[in-house]
């Protein structure tokens, strides 16, 4: 018997003991020029999306692909908060291959347009299959939103911002007639120009039929939670508060209170209805300690570590915090690095990654595993025959019921679970040479 390709250490820990303040960002890759955008297409490739104009692949061995799946830098206005700044796939992308884009055209206006992957190679996009499908004037070079996303129903939601410069001049997040400053909802299964019959202002001449929500500054970014399908919004405040907003997303109408109100505190109240029409953050927090401008993420739901399960997963460029908002709205900082947060995604998974304009990809990892005093009451023995690809262990009084493997930094490789036994193996293949960290469970917990 021979520890041939492992260093062993055994760490006993129990569920309670990790905690969301030992959340952590492992590197995954890099190379990339400022990523804004971090989408899947239902398989295990990352899609990640440049602001000049150019989506990448990123597999999920961590490398990336030479060609890119699309180049549109030609079309694409770049530089500051315009750029290609949004990309989401169809759910039945497998079958029909569409996606849609966000993007700042030439003339520094705002385009949402659908594109084709090519005929025969899943690794390219086809970027002459452009379909424009909604287009609106930007009165500023700055607040131009750019989230896509599909929601549980369906339909694809867009944020825009409230066409820039500051404190909204043309007060233009309140007034309906106007796509700046909202979620806009279409659905892109039925004809141009692709309203949904129940959008809160079809047939209402008093709003655009493409507004689902009012009230937006600049909403980066927007996501739908996994599991429960709630709407989260990070909106990027004006000089004093950044602010995260949850609601059901059924919920049509809703009026997020910009520029009436900046998080919770009035702004420009002028003019403004009622405050008790005006949906609150769940979760803001203050400017200050070099925080200015939140990047909006995820709630997680990945399996790797169940104790970020409903955690909603956020960062602030330009303090380079991440921080969390757990089920009862409190926010907390876990995270304290340097790094210029850009945008966060989800795989095939649930599994969490966040961006750094820098050009990094990293995931989003529990590094908590801590030692903890053994509850077993028996020698635990590790060996791995000489010969063989699996990692026995092996308990001389207590029914073991589960090992999971990790990697040292965190990442689950896998877990083996019995009805109870004195030995379990598990499978080293494909495992480099290394430290490993284990949580073995007995059958008494």
């Amino acid at each position: 018997m021979t520890k041939s390709i492992f260093t062993y250490i055994i760490l006993l820990c129990t569920i309670a003991s990790i905690q969301a303040q030992d959340i952590e960002v492992e590197l995954f890759a890099d190379g990339f020029q400022e990523p804004v955008d971090i989408q899947n297409a239902g398989d295990d490739r990352l899609f990640i999306v440049e602001q000049d104009g150019i989506i990448k692949i990123l597999n999920a061995d961590g490398t990336t692909n030479t060609t890119p799946f699309l180049n549109i830098a030609p079309i694409v206005s770049s530089g500051g908060e315009r750029g290609l700044l949004g990309l989401a796939f169809h759910p039945e992308y497998d079958t029909n291959g569409y996606f849609y884009v966000y993007y700042t055209d030439n003339s520094s206006n705002t385009q949402v347009s659908r594109f084709s992957v090519s005929t025969g190679n899943p690794d390219i996009a086809d970027a002459g299959s452009e379909l424009k499908m909604l287009d609106f004037t930007q009165p500023f070079l700055n607040h131009n939103g750019g989230s896509l996303q599909f929601g549980p129903d369906g339909m694809l939601f867009i944020g825009s911002g409230d066409g820039g410069s500051g404190g909204d001049p043309g007060n233009r997040a309140q007034s309906l007639a106007t796509l700046l400053g909202k979620i806009l909802r279409i659905d892109v299964d039925i004809a141009a120009p692709y309203i949904p019959a129940d959008n809160p202002w079809v047939g209402d001449p008093d709003g655009l039929d493409e507004i689902w929500a009012y009230g937006i500054r600049n909403p980066w970014r927007f996501s739908f939670d996994a599991d429960t399908g709630d709407l989260w919004i990070a909106d990027v405040g004006q000089s004093a508060r950044e602010e995260i907003n949850k609601v059901d997303p059924t919920t049509p109408g809703i009026n997020y209170g910009w520029r009436c109100y900046e998080g919770n505190a009035p702004f420009n109240t002028a003019g403004c209805p009622s405050m008790t029409t005006m949906e609150f953050p769940a979760a803001e927090y203050p400017h200050g300690g070099g925080r200015c401008s939140i990047t909006g993420g995820y709630v997680y739901r990945g399996s790797d570590y169940a104790t970020l399960d409903g955690l909603y997963i956020f960062a602030d460029i330009c303090s380079g915090e991440i921080g969390t908002v757990d089920a009862a709205n409190n926010l907390t900082w876990v995270i304290n690095t340097s790094d210029a947060w850009s945008t966060f995604g989800e795989d095939v998974d649930n599994e969490l990654y966040v961006a750094g304009l820098g050009g990094q990809i990293y995931r989003i990892i529990d590094a908590a595993l801590s030692t903890q005093d053994t509850t077993f009451s028996s020698t635990l023995t590790w060996y791995q025959p000489a010969g063989t690809g699996n990692l026995y262990i092996e308990s001389s009084n207590d029914l073991i019921s589960q090992i999971t493997l990790y990697t040292i930094s965190g990442a689950k490789i896998g877990t083996v679970t019995t009805n109870g036994d004195t030995q379990i193996s598990l499978s080293t293949s494909g495992m480099a040479t290394g430290l490993y960290l284990a949580r073995v469970t007995s059958t008494t917990g």
